[in-house]
């Protein structure tokens, strides 16, 4: 290909025809109720862009989404609230939408988090199991001892997540319950957040009548949406590329090992597009999809755009070469980013099967190619899967983090006692004292 002009938005087809009838969504609901309803978990996506919300029925054998609704968000900047009345509005338009399509109400959701705020590191712990077969407490209480860290005291920690376990020498150990040895040793990942941050986020739920069951790193939601368990087995790296921010997490041998973020996104390209185009906001998210990309070379010299001005001045023409180069040059700033913390944190070796690109920003044309340029391994567009129901709705890289919020949620509803009786609950308590 030498050049082109997008006539449509940088949406894929199967997005194009995601809106469904309505006959078609309650042909749909008709058919649930045929069978034993499941139970119900909904995630909650709050993005610098849009808020999404989604709502899953659980079955022991699968996920389905019953219910999607999304809504502008303007209160949010780089995953840190700015603005909580805009972003409570926002939250109740978008489950208000999930909830008339799902024909349920809900209060209780699982929230994703990201942000430049968000902090990760390693921690061990060692119990002694003095020659008896490891249990389910001896895991829970060397999980536990690798708590016992300090952290800033403005930080808060949001997930504990192992990465293996050691019995006496034998290493690499997934799970070690029933072995038998003298000390049980754990590798885990913390993850850490803002309090103020939290305190927000949470409160704008609350304010919109819903219960935060658990605060989720984007991420981690996203992994569990798009990668297969054999490329964590084999190491893979996640990147997800929202409105405000770049999301990166590094699997290997089934579990996360890294995770980093970065305060750059797609509103950043959108801002680039407006300054170097001088042209209004709004126009140039509407430029960004209609003639975006990712690589300029490939766009021909002669294809001129029509940009619209700031005031009533007139039109003016600019080739979409230059447009395109503007995109480009943002998008290779990020990756070379994301691709120098790789490096610095000593992860590539990790990562074996290559990397998986999510978010809306993924969807900008010809993005895997200059990603593969810049990172030097394979590289492919990450949709949602795992999950049954509405496939039409949530079919794009947009609804990743809602989707991965949702099956994080039916993985861990019967733990949440348990985890609501731990670090969680703490917060909680914390931030009723705030109150």
């Amino acid at each position: 290909m030498t050049g082109y002009i997008m006539n449509e938005s940088w949406m894929t087809e199967r997005e194009q025809s995601a809106g469904g009838g309505l006959e078609e969504r309650r042909v749909q609901i008709d058919a649930r109720e045929d069978r034993e309803p499941g139970l119900l978990v909904a995630g909650l996506d709050i993005g610098s862009t849009k808020i999404c919300a989604m709502i899953g029925e659980v079955f022991p054998d699968r996920v389905d989404i019953i219910g999607v609704g999304t809504s502008q968000s303007s209160g949010m900047r780089k995953g840190v609230v700015v603005n909580i009345q805009s972003t409570v509005e926002a939250v109740k338009t978008a489950v208000k939408k999930a909830s008339d399509m799902a024909g349920c109400d809900i209060n209780q959701v699982y929230v994703g988090i990201a942000g430049s705020h968000i902090k990760s590191f390693d921690s061990p712990g060692i119990i002694a199991i003095n020659n008896q077969e490891v249990r389910q407490k001896d895991i829970e209480a060397v999980v536990q001892a690798a708590q016992t860290v300090k952290i800033s005291d403005n930080q808060q920690i949001i997930h504990v997540l192992p990465q293996e376990f050691m019995v006496d020498d034998h290493t690499g150990i997934q799970s070690p319950l029933g072995m038998t040895g003298v000390r049980l040793v754990t590798n885990v990942r913390i993850v850490t957040a803002d309090m103020t941050a939290l305190h927000n986020l949470i409160a704008c739920c609350s304010q919109a009548g819903l219960n935060v069951v658990e605060v989720v790193l984007e991420s981690v939601a996203a992994a569990d949406a798009v990668l297969t368990p054999e490329e964590k087995d084999q190491g893979v790296g996640l990147i997800d590329i929202g409105g405000g921010t770049t999301d990166l997490a590094v699997f290997s041998n089934g579990t996360i090992k890294y995770s980093w973020e970065l305060a750059l996104g797609g509103n950043n390209l959108t801002n680039d597009l407006s300054v170097g185009l001088r042209t209004p906001l709004q126009e140039a998210e509407e430029l960004k999809y209609l003639y975006g990309g990712a690589l300029s070379s490939i766009i021909k010299e002669n294809q001129m755009i029509d940009v619209p001005t700031v005031g009533e001045r007139k039109n003016r023409k600019v080739s979409q070469k230059s447009l395109v180069g503007i995109l480009e040059a943002r998008m290779e700033e990020i990756f070379q980013l994301v691709d120098k913390n790789i490096a610095t944190a000593g992860v590539r070796n990790r990562i074996k099967a290559g990397l998986v690109l999510t978010g809306g920003t993924a969807l900008l044309p010809n993005v895997v190619e200059l990603a593969e340029q810049v990172f030097d391994m394979p590289v492919r567009i990450g949709y949602p899967s795992n999950v049954g129901g509405l496939l039409e709705q949530i079919n794009t890289p947009r609804t990743t983090t809602a989707v991965g919020l949702v099956l994080f949620g039916s993985h861990s509803k019967k733990f949440a006692a348990q985890e609501q009786g731990g670090i969680f609950s703490r917060f909680k308590r914390w931030l009723r004292g705030m109150i």
